[in-house]
């Protein structure tokens, strides 16, 4: 089924019909499927298009957290929660810091640690 759904986006894709929300779902789908790159690549481009797409941001981080790219991840969760909250997106800023919080956890940082 995700095959399919990857194809069928895909398709949208080479007919021109690029957009976040196109790319978010592609994120989604490669994900799904365990096609963290595909993912990865997908991911990055909605937020590239739409810099301002809590869900997109969100994405990102899972797709790079499950790339093993943990600092990346960090990073695109606390800009996504910072776009987030700018929006009034609360509950996509909550769950990024959690998100980010756990990553943080995982690799013995501090809570309070920044990456750089």
């Amino acid at each position: 089924m995700a095959e399919d759904l990857i194809a069928r986006f895909e398709a949208l894709l080479t007919k021109g019909g690029d957009g976040a929300a196109l790319r978010l779902a592609l994120a989604s789908r490669y994900l799904d499927s365990g096609d963290v790159a595909g993912a990865v690549r997908h991911a990055e481009a909605a937020v590239r298009l739409d810099p301002e797409y809590s869900a997109a941001w969100k994405a990102f981080g899972r797709a790079l957290a499950a790339a093993g790219r943990a600092t990346d991840a960090l990073a695109a969760y606390e800009r996504g929660a910072k776009v987030a909250e700018q929006r009034g997106d609360v509950q996509a800023a909550k769950e990024m810091r959690v998100f980010a919080k756990r990553l943080r956890r995982d690799a013995g940082k501090p809570e309070d640690e920044k990456d750089g």
